[in-house]
């Protein structure tokens, strides 16, 4: 792995079904991602795209079909899960140290989404934009090669939107692999866009 380069990933479903909540949300979905993919997912309110984000990161079983990830996992949700009685940068270190991340790259989530100017604020004191932004600097900090973002656009500014778009490019040219669950369409080059509406589903950029 050289400098800068993220480690190797990839993420194969193969005619995977989930149910949550005693419902059958989805069913018959593959999907393939490599190093350097982006993945957009689309779909309305209840479609399953959070659901298949939890499917991926393990954190709900596949009902039936295959599953197969290689590679570290982030997952950003509505949650920050950031402990909100420590300073953010504070909370940054714990995530970073935890997953074993370079201690330069906690410095460097901060100015990618900037916060440096907040570092020394509690994290209960955030505001709900800054929140969304911190939860994205942890995924950032993580050094995960695979980042599952779930609505990451939400609550963002344009400056803030197109700060996420230029960390999304230098991750996937790294070789990472991010799946962005959004309601809008995609504002960069990616992969493929995933339509959970669409009974053809995958779709190449």
């Amino acid at each position: 792995m050289t400098d800068g380069q993220v480690a190797p990933a990839s993420i194969l479903l193969d005619n995977v079904a989930a149910i949550r909540g005693g419902r059958l949300v989805l069913q018959k979905l593959s999907l393939h991602a490599e190093a350097g993919d982006i993945i957009w997912l689309r779909g309305a309110n209840g479609s399953g795209k959070s659901t298949l984000l939890r499917l991926i990161a393990g954190l709900l079983p596949a009902a039936a079909g295959r599953r197969e990830i290689t590679g570290n996992m982030a997952l950003a949700d509505e949650r920050m899960a950031l402990d909100l009685s420590q300073t953010l940068e504070e909370a940054l270190d714990f995530w970073a140290a935890l997953d074993g991340s370079p201690p330069t790259l906690r410095q460097e989530a901060l100015d990618a989404f900037d916060l440096s100017a907040l570092a020394d604020i509690p994290a209960g004191y955030l505001s709900s934009g800054q929140r969304r932004r911190a939860a994205l600097a942890r995924i950032v900090a993580s050094a995960a090669p695979i980042w599952l973002l779930d609505e990451p656009y939400n609550g963002l500014d344009s400056a803030n939107a197109a700060r996420l778009d230029s960390r999304l490019l230098k991750h996937a040219s790294a070789g990472g692999i991010a799946l962005v669950a959004a309601h809008q369409p995609s504002s960069i080059n990616v992969a493929a866009t995933l339509s959970l509406d669409d009974e053809s589903r995958l779709q190449a950029a």
